[in-house]
């Protein structure tokens, strides 16, 4: 188990090992979430929605008329 301290100013150091395997970088961003019972939950945000242009490619399909579709 990996521990950290928070400081006076409410600062704390993310230990290497953990950094290292979240490939956490200068500039990392974390993303904080208290659960209902009391854990927290830190994620790594390491993407942006701008990042997801062009993952998706259009089908290639016939394209249907919105008076097709009504029954």
């Amino acid at each position: 188990m990996t521990e950290s301290t928070i400081t006076a100013k409410g600062q704390t150091t993310v230990p290497a090992d953990i950094r290292q395997s979240i490939g956490g970088v200068p500039g990392t961003r974390l993303v904080w979430h208290v659960l209902a019972d009391g854990r927290l939950f830190v994620r790594v945000k390491n993407k942006s929605v701008r990042d997801l242009k062009g993952l998706l490619t259009p089908a290639k399909s016939k394209r249907v008329a919105v008076e097709d579709m009504r029954p």
